[in-house]
């Protein structure tokens, strides 16, 4: 028998869309429905496929998650995994996903994707890294994972992305060390500021905030000395000006040269009185 489809006469072009939207998304979900309740494993393998090719990831990942459990141990098990994992990715959970790629890695030492694997899993840690204010517990996991692929694989076509990346996310822990460390500059809480300053400036000699960092670890340091109880007055003026000299000595040319020859120049009036007292 033959169905013949007929539109009102009163339906606009929209109507017609939407009808025919509703139609083809009952469909695809029949057809859904019925690959997930078939028995017929390479037809679902093949729809998988389909599904992702067409990045409808939700729908490949029940799938392949079922298809995995059957063949797993098998060398169809193999590509299961990785397009389980690359699955996982494209929706985003990248947390489940770097730990499958990462098994990965470890379960297939054969595989021509397991270098790439390994690569993935550290891009997952690199995902989870959240913004530099917040805690850097991924962003050091996904530093040490980088690292690890750029030791193993020196010759990577992947490697220039691997140091790329590395760089972003070492840059993001600076950033974090130098914002704690200028915090407590605007705290006034100069002692602790000398410390992490100094800290800091030991740790990242090439750091882009350098010249910034040692003028605050000088200052910070002349602000200890001048707000000083009288007992550790001179020794704190002495080493606040050790502390230009080093800044002067690193950056004769600096922005910062006017202030700071200025708080020397007090530094040192202030040192000849306290000792003219004594």
């Amino acid at each position: 028998m033959h169905i013949q489809i007929r539109f009102a006469p009163f339906m606009n072009w929209r109507t017609i869309v939407s009808l025919t939207l509703v139609v083809g998304t009952l469909y695809s979900c029949t057809e859904y429905r019925k690959v997930l309740k078939s028995q017929d494993m390479q037809w679902k393998y093949d729809m998988a496929l389909e599904y992702m090719k067409s990045e409808k990831f939700t729908k490949a990942y029940p799938l392949l998650d079922e298809l995995y459990i059957m063949y797993r141990g098998t060398e169809k098990g193999e590509k299961i995994a990785y397009k389980l994992a690359s699955c996982e990715f494209g929706m985003k959970d990248y947390i489940l996903a770097g730990h499958r790629y990462g098994q990965f890695f470890k379960n297939y030492p054969g595989s021509d994707k397991r270098e790439r694997a390994q690569f993935m899993s550290a891009f997952c840690n690199y995902k989870v890294s959240p913004k530099p204010s917040l805690d850097q517990t991924e962003t050091y996991k996904a530093v040490r994972s980088f690292q690890l692929f750029a030791i193993q694989h020196p010759e990577s076509p992947l490697i220039d992305s691997c140091n790329l990346l590395l760089d972003e996310l070492r840059y993001k822990i600076e950033l974090k060390e130098y914002r704690a460390s200028k915090l407590y500059y605007k705290r006034e809480t100069y002692r602790a500021a000398t410390v992490s300053l100094k800290n800091f400036n030991d740790r990242y000699p090439n750091s882009r905030y350098k010249e910034e960092t040692w003028f605050l670890w000088f200052k910070s340091s002349y602000l200890l000395a001048k707000n000083s109880v009288t007992e550790k007055k001179v020794e704190r003026i002495e080493s606040a000006i050790k502390a230009y000299t080093t800044f002067a000595d690193r950056f004769p040319e600096s922005k910062y040269m006017k202030e700071a020859v200025s708080l020397d120049q007090d530094l040192n009036k202030t040192l000849e009185l306290e000792l003219n007292q004594t």
